[in-house]
């Protein structure tokens, strides 16, 4: 038994007599996967006809077994006196292996039917992560002085998007979800579909914030290429491969932070710019120092113009050109000045040897202040008599109440 192509105009012809019986499928939408078709009675006649429509494949079923098999839009005879036929396009080794042996847990079907498949892409189908995701976000590097490395802000994430899918071989989807149900749609389906995208993605997002990648969190929408390249060297689908299905596009459509994420990241970019203006007035303050120093003619002018602009500015560069040309010649200043610069060389930092901590910023100090932020050091309150920690404003101790140092 097997499906014979009829010839071009067939339809308007020979066989057009037999159209009313024909057994034919509808357009499946994007809903529907897989439907049964057959005749009142159960059994498919000798010359009976079956239509295959675009994006659609059709699986021969007789009594327990898959008889053939065909992927290419036509008209076909079904004949019981020819072989299978497998007009399949690209399914055609899949069918003939499955036409071998198929089974369904050992039972068979005393019944003959036409599964139609739907091989269409199936569109819109959204993910998302339900949980924050860690990410090293390397648009907000942190430098270390200690080491004089940088290293990226820790955050949390969320990612939406959406994805597409297709049925890519029919005959282990058959085996493996439909069976021989009469209809098969993707919502007994999506929900696995997703949980497993999203498990595999979020190893995905783990690489993106590498430093192989240094992906910007906020910016990983724009990644469409790279992400799906990932996804192709990671096999990204692979267990969905498993049960006849295919990834077909991935697209991250925004990132979220969480809140205390979002305010790290305000944080930073607070002090960030707040140090680039203090360097600016740095870098002008040493500008005007060089030009006064080469003024051998109004040398003094020049330092008394540097001190009023250092009290206009309210100190902000730690009165760097003040004190050491108050009351003095220029060669004292300039003497004084490089003693207090050997002075500095020679006084080991006492921040060295002091012990650090993390700031709410995410900033690793040493010292009492932090670099970035300013916020002062918290220090715990560890009570006397029960040892429990407390905070550093606590003047009593919130488990036995008693009085705190």
């Amino acid at each position: 038994m097997g499906l014979i192509k009829a010839a071009a105009g067939a339809i308007g012809s020979t066989l057009k007599d037999q159209w009313k019986e024909a057994i034919r499928c509808e357009d499946l939408g994007n809903d529907l996967l897989m439907i049964k078709k057959t005749t009142p009675t159960g059994v498919i006649t000798n010359k009976s006809t079956i239509i295959v429509g675009p994006g659609q494949c059709a699986v021969i079923y007789d009594n327990g077994r898959v008889i053939d098999a065909t992927a290419e839009e036509g008209v076909y005879e079904f004949d019981t006196s020819s072989s299978p036929s497998f007009f399949a396009g690209d399914f055609g080794k899949t069918f003939k292996e499955m036409w071998e042996r198929f089974t369904y847990n050992g039972a068979t079907s005393k019944e003959q039917a036409v599964f139609y498949f739907n091989t269409k892409e199936i569109l819109d189908n959204k993910f998302g992560t339900a949980a924050p995701i860690p990410f090293q976000d390397w648009a907000h590097p942190i430098p270390n002085q200690m080491t004089n490395t940088i290293t990226p802000m820790r955050v949390q994430i969320k990612c939406f998007g959406k994805y597409t899918f297709k049925i890519s071989n029919p005959a282990i989807f058959m085996q493996e979800l439909s069976g021989t149900a009469n209809m098969y749609t993707k919502d007994k389906v999506i929900e696995q579909i997703r949980a497993e995208v999203i498990a595999v993605f979020q190893n995905l997002v783990n690489e993106l914030g590498s430093a192989k990648y240094k992906v910007p969190a906020l910016e990983m929408p724009s990644q469409t290429d790279e992400i799906r390249q990932m996804m192709d060297e990671m096999v990204f689908d692979e267990p969905v491969k498993k049960r006849g299905l295919s990834i077909v596009a991935f697209v991250v459509e925004s990132v979220t932070l969480d809140d205390e994420s979002a305010k790290k990241i305000d944080q930073y970019e607070l002090s960030s710019n707040s140090y680039m203006q203090q360097g600016k007035l740095v870098d002008a303050y040493a500008d005007a120092v060089q030009s006064a120093a080469e003024n051998s003619n109004g040398a003094m002018n020049g330092f008394m113009g540097i001190g009023m602009m250092n009290m206009s500015t309210n100190g902000m560069v730690g009165g760097a050109a003040t004190g050491p040309w108050n009351g003095q010649n220029t060669e004292n200043s300039r003497v004084d000045m490089s003693e207090k610069l050997e002075e500095t060389r020679e006084t080991p930092k006492e921040e060295n040897s002091m012990e650090e901590w993390d700031c709410e910023c995410g900033v690793r100090n040493v010292g009492k202040f932090c670099r970035i932020c300013g916020k002062p050091k918290k220090v715990e309150k560890r009570c006397s008599n029960c040892n429990t920690v407390n905070s550093d404003d606590s003047k009593f101790c919130r488990e036995c109440g008693t009085k705190l140092d």
